[in-house]
């Protein structure tokens, strides 16, 4: 296995790991398994620590392609709680609004989510790492600093009701890039005359890099105790 040559390695991110802490980690495995002190690894797309799922590492050469894969449809599992707001619109924060639910039906919320596919303007959340002047707007936020983002323009590809039981729901989201599931979140709320906020997020795909397929933290270890690695670059 030629890691310097560039290998994508497709990983199941968990649940409260931030993407740079995986990066970090199987950075680590591969420079002790290849028994140098530095190398090339990244993620193509991050994923907020309290989401699960796929997150594409590319080594040595690979990282070249992280712009192309940071292209690709990706595929999500959302659980929505209906009827109160979080100022992160996940569980990040705790609830600082409530709202009436008891009026949407399954029939209501699949007559609104249509509406949200193809290609819409999106405002992303305040508590993300959208740059401001050099500086991310949650930085700025959690230091109680006003920010603003300005609507960005996204498509939604399909997105589609999954579980019903009110006041919790779960849809799945065909996306592109820049997507905030998050806001989409917020927005299906307010559409509903009521309010949502994300209470999870699984990333099931990535182009054709699917979740079934990914290495978790310790089974990659496994692998990569039983590889052969090659140190060289092919000329």
């Amino acid at each position: 296995m030629n890691f310097l040559a560039g290998q994508v390695l497709v990983f199941d991110k968990p649940y409260r790991m931030t993407s740079f802490a995986l990066v970090s980690k199987v950075r680590w495995l591969l420079c002790r398994k290849m028994g140098v002190k530095r190398f090339k690894v990244g993620h193509a797309g991050t994923l907020d620590p309290l989401a699960t799922g796929v997150l594409l590492l590319c080594t040595g050469r690979a990282t070249k392609r992280i712009e192309e894969f940071q292209l690709h449809e990706k595929q999500y599992s959302a659980g929505l709680r209906l009827g109160a707001t979080t100022p992160s619109y996940d569980l990040e924060h705790e609830i600082d609004a409530t709202f009436p639910y008891e009026h949407i039906t399954r029939e209501r919320l699949e007559e609104v989510l249509a509406g949200f596919e193809g290609d819409i303007e999106q405002t992303p959340p305040v508590f993300s790492a959208c740059k401001i002047k050099g500086d991310r707007a949650c930085d700025l936020a959690r230091k109680g600093k006003e920010v603003s983002l300005a609507p960005k323009r996204i498509h939604i590809s399909r997105i589609a009701v999954n579980d019903f039981r009110l006041p919790d729901v779960n849809i799945d989201v065909t996306c592109g890039k820049g997507t905030y599931i998050r806001s989409l979140a917020r927005d299906i709320g307010e559409a509903l005359d009521s309010g949502a906020h994300l209470t999870s997020l699984r990333r099931t795909r990535v182009g054709d890099y699917r979740v079934e397929d990914a290495f978790t933290i310790d089974s990659f270890e496994e692998w990569l105790n039983h590889q052969e690695v090659v140190n060289e670059l092919p000329q």
